[in-house]
């Protein structure tokens, strides 16, 4: 089988832990919409290698409130080789989201980590991409696309559902790839509460909507790699669609956002054969190791503050991958993962968020 192109031919491993947090100074806040703003950030020469992303990653913020330190992780919509710049759409009672949006300017400073994430592409390799994205979902998405195209050899198409036109995020952005990059880069506006004047193109991005424009548009056997980014509903959708399709589990990658969605209940079970309600669980974090005993009905990273407080994390609905570790010994239970590849899972990584301890003994690596 000849390698495949356009996804890094490396290990799946999410790339070092830069633990450290750094004050960057705001470049430019700009307004993408009512409730959405592009963020730039300039980096310090001695940081720039710190924060060199690749396309698809994301940044974790961190801000004080109260006392309290609150951290979010958000989607780099740059190009590589650009400052690093993350696209924020206000949430409802949005604490991080708000702020950004509305109060945020140009030369203040916001405390920011490293680059991070295994969703990206491989600019170098070329090959053909289908972008499905819907609502702030196209965040990352803009990064892959806008590397992928640098590249002469590389062939876009960006499948993008919203509710209305004038809520796009970056509509002038991608009008720009367009005319920058012609027929190597086609675009698709699917809306569900607006008209459009193909039937086809109106509509929520659901299954069937999905089905139509693959089996219509964008004949699925000439496509290497699919990148799918948005609420669960629609991920889950284009899954299902793309493996009827035939497309190998290898071609597709994906990033959650919840927007819409509600992620389904979690499910709450005991393994049989436990007999107590704790193990003993090791952490290897930066290189330092520390043990103690842990809850069983509580999960590796809430209970594991207790050992290391600066435990990464960024929510915790088993979407980001800020949590992710190696299982290096014993028995766990991941009650709900949507964002690891099965290859992560088989190689033994977990999102510790939603991972318990089951065994008498578990080593978890943040490290690995």
């Amino acid at each position: 089988m000849s390698p495949q192109r356009g996804v890094t031919n490396e290990p799946v491993v999410t790339p070092s832990r830069k633990k450290a947090f750094h004050p960057l100074t705001v470049a430019d806040v700009e307004s993408l919409c009512d409730d959405a703003v592009a963020v730039t950030f300039d980096v310090p020469d001695d940081l720039n290698d710190e924060f060199h992303f690749r396309p698809g990653q994301s940044l974790m913020l961190s801000r004080m409130v109260d006392g309290v330190e609150h951290r979010r992780s958000y989607s780099i919509c740059a190009p590589v080789g650009e400052r690093p710049r993350v696209g924020v759409r206000e949430v409802t009672d949005g604490l991080f989201s708000s702020w950004l949006v509305h109060e945020v300017k140009a030369g203040d400073r916001i405390d920011a980590q490293g680059p991070s994430g295994s969703f990206y592409a491989d600019p170098s390799a070329g090959g053909r991409h289908v972008l499905i994205a819907a609502g702030s979902g196209i965040t990352p998405m803009l990064s892959i696309a806008g590397s992928l195209l640098t590249n002469p050899g590389a062939e876009v198409v960006l499948l993008y559902g919203n509710r209305r036109s004038r809520p796009v995020m970056f509509a002038e952005e991608i009008a720009d790839l367009k005319d920058q990059y012609g027929a190597r880069f086609d675009v698709v506006h699917v809306l569900s509460r607006e008209p459009r004047e193909v039937e086809l193109f109106s509509g929520r991005l659901d299954a069937d909507r999905l089905r139509a424009i693959l089996d219509t548009v964008v004949p699925t056997p000439d496509i290497d790699h699919f990148w799918l980014c948005g609420p669960f509903g629609m991920v889950n959708d284009a899954q299902s669609v793309l493996s009827e399709l035939g497309v190998p589990k290898s071609s597709i990658h994906h990033e959650l956002f919840y927007v819409d969605d509600v992620p389904p209940p979690q499910e709450k079970h005991h393994e049989p054969g436990v007999t107590g309600p704790s193990s003993e669980v090791t952490i290897v974090l930066d290189g330092r190791t520390v043990t103690g005993t842990l809850p069983q009905d509580e999960s590796i990273l809430d209970a594991g503050e207790q050992l290391r407080s600066d435990l990464p994390s960024a929510g915790k609905g088993g979407v980001c991958g800020t949590c992710r570790a190696k299982v290096t010994v014993g028995d766990v239970d991941m009650r709900r993962n949507y964002a690891l590849e099965d290859s992560e899972v088989d190689a033994g990584f977990v999102r510790t968020c939603q991972t318990f301890p089951v065994s008498d003994t578990v080593t978890v690596d943040f490290d690995a």
